[in-house]
């Protein structure tokens, strides 16, 4: 049963916008340590992912340096879409080459939007998709929610480790702010609290 918040909030770029929230956030579990984990083979990249349309613009603009990088010098992206759920109400879809997304690291691990964000000196939010970012946790309709794998069981790393809100709590403060981690962080205390025995 969906939690609803005190208040909207809104993301630091417009969208999405929160209003309420799935209590599974605070429960369910994963392991958060990403590129320390040695059994998924970063299984979460093999889908692609979906990218808001300001972000796939400044990607676009530094694709000479990607590709210098290591990225794939192919077509990227596929269709855009309108999205009121995205920054600039549009997104599109990272193409999927060789079994993961195109900005996959195949020759290592992660992604290598993030890997090249850092290497520059640059906040790896610029360039690395929203819903990367936050991932375990998604969103869509005004709702924060777990993202379909985790639900599922299908993410070969959920189980063990932080629960999917303390794994991307930063996250969340970053794009959302630290209002709505205030009243996530008590959400989730009412929600693990233990019954008095």
């Amino acid at each position: 049963m969906l939690v609803s918040l005190s208040r909207s909030y809104a993301a630091r770029a417009g969208a999405p916008v929160i209003a309420e929230v799935d209590p599974a956030i605070f429960t369910h579990r994963y392991f958060a340590a990403c590129l320390a984990c040695g059994f998924c083979r970063d299984a979460c990249c093999s889908h692609g992912v979906d990218v808001d349309a300001p972000t796939a613009s400044r990607i676009l603009a530094e694709r000479e340096a990607l590709v210098a990088f290591g990225v794939p010098e192919v077509e990227w992206f596929g269709p855009k879409q309108d999205d009121d759920d995205m920054p600039g109400a549009a997104s599109t879809r990272t193409r999927v080459l060789d079994g993961a997304c195109v900005f996959h690291n195949p020759r290592g691990r992660g992604c290598l939007l993030h890997a090249y964000a850092v290497a520059v000196g640059r906040d790896y939010h610029e360039l690395k998709p929203v819903v990367s970012a936050l991932f375990p946790i998604t969103f869509g309709d005004g709702v924060l929610w777990l993202s379909d794998e985790l639900e599922d069981g299908a993410l070969v790393c959920g189980g063990r480790g932080p629960t999917a809100y303390e794994g991307v709590r930063d996250e969340l403060a970053w794009y959302f702010g630290d209002d709505l981690v205030a009243e996530l962080d008590m959400l989730a205390r009412r929600t693990n609290r233990t019954p008095d025995a």
